[in-house]
This record gives structure tokens, sequence and C-alpha cells, in this order.
């Protein structure tokens, strides 16, 4: 009997280490699966820099372009100006805009949005909730969300006046 002890000792050891780093990975990754375009967006309370707690399921039946970003991300910053000219295009057709910050303090944000102009929802995700929730992993990453709630297009990385234009109106055509 003790011939055997050791070597399931080992194989326990080896099953508890195995466990242990599937565990301490799970927590430092998250469990969140990637987001795909059909599914539904990922539900948020957020506070705006405009002072109101902004709820995803305020904006329902409309047409949603969701954009995470950072101040400090050049990518984010070049696209604001597209990002802006098709909030004044598209908002009396039905689809909002909102940018949702990923993790800066208010000030910062709403400096940034003062500077350039920015007048679209913008919303503070101070602790990454919904950075998180929508398993954001580059900035700036774009939701495409249709009236029903569903996620139509995902796009990673800056987007140009074109692509968001053509995006919205594929959102909006009947």
């Amino acid at each position: 009997m003790k011939k055997y002890r050791r070597p399931v000792q080992i194989v326990i050891l080896l099953f508890i280490v195995i466990l242990g780093g599937y565990a301490i990975s799970s927590a430092v990754q998250g469990s969140h699966d990637t987001l795909q375009v059909g599914d539904k967006a990922p539900s948020f309370s957020l506070l705006g820099i405009d002072g109101s707690v902004h709820h995803l399921d305020e904006y329902e039946g409309k047409a949603m372009v969701i954009n995470f970003w950072g101040s400090w991300c050049k990518p984010c910053v070049k696209e604001m100006p597209a990002l802006q000219q098709q909030w004044e295009k598209w908002k009396d057709k039905g689809v909002v805009v909102l940018g949702i910050n990923a993790g800066e303090d208010e000030m910062t944000v709403q400096n940034f949005a003062g500077e350039r102009g920015v007048t679209f929802p913008i919303l503070l995700d101070p602790n990454s909730d919904a950075v998180r929730d929508y398993n954001i992993t580059p900035l700036p990453t774009t939701f495409f969300v249709s009236a029903k709630g569903k996620i139509t297009s995902i796009h990673q990385g800056e987007l140009d006046l074109e692509t968001l234009d053509s995006q919205i109106g594929q959102l909006v055509a009947p």
C-alpha cells in the first residue's frame, strides 16, 4: 500500500495545481464570453457627464452606436469628430451615439468632450464594469446595435466617417 502512496500524492498535487491555475486565470481574465453579432447588447447603468444616469434600456427602440474610448488613446481621439458628425446627422432619425469612457475621471472626460465640441452622450465607466461586460480589449471598440437591441456589427480600431455612415445606414435601413 505504501508503494502507491507517493504516485497518488503526486497526481493529487498536480490536479490541485492545475485547478488552482485555472481558477486564477479565470479570475484575472474574467469569465465573460466574447460578444458576437446577433447577441443582445449587455445592459448597463452609467453616469453621464451630463449628470444623469443612463440605462441601456432607455434607448430601447432606437438604433445605437456604442463606442468605448479613452482620451489617451490616439485612434479614439482621431475618430471623435466622425462620431460627432454622425450624431448630428442621425440623432433626429432614431439613432443614438453613446461614448463610454474606459476608466478615466469625470473632470478629464468633461474637459476632453468640451475641448472637442462633443455633444453626444458621454458615459463614465470608472470601474470598467461595461468594459468587462462587453469584453473590450482594444480601444476604440464600437458596437452597432439594432433598434431590437441586437448587435449587428462590432468594429475594433479607429472608424472613419465613411465606415460609420455606412454602418449606421445599415442599422436604419428597413
